[in-house]
């Protein structure tokens, strides 16, 4: 068996090297929704904007190809409600330049997360 071993693989043309048969995200988010809502590291998104309790705009740095992209979410450490909580977004609030973060308590009370963490996978445009 033979080992490779780079620090930089690049494509031909000297760029990024294409994937493929492989998934990767396209793009990550990790922000917190308390006091003055802020990402606190990410890949792919621009800027965030707070909406109001419970209700956050992330915005692509690089567009998604379309809005049927998969996208995953979850929030924790949540301060004074229930432990149990549901995020996600309407399919109208799935763009291509932007995706609306929705979080919800089990009563169905709108919150700020201390954490709020998600995945998009999909084709970049």
């Amino acid at each position: 068996m033979s080992t490779l071993r780079a620090d930089t693989i690049q494509s031909t043309g000297g760029g990024a090297a294409t994937l493929t048969k492989q998934s990767a995200a396209k793009a990550w988010f990790n922000f917190t929704g308390i006091g003055t809502a802020a990402l606190v590291d990410s890949l792919n998104f621009a800027s965030l904007t707070d909406n109001g309790t419970g209700s956050f705009n992330l915005s692509y740095t690089a567009n998604m190809s379309n809005s049927t992209y998969s996208f995953s979410n979850g929030a924790g450490w949540d301060v004074g409600v229930t432990n149990s909580t549901t995020s996600g977004t309407d399919k109208d609030f799935i763009t291509t330049s932007s995706l609306r973060v929705l979080h919800v308590n089990m009563a169905d009370a709108a919150y700020d997360p201390d954490l709020s963490m998600g995945s998009i996978d999909g084709d970049l445009a």
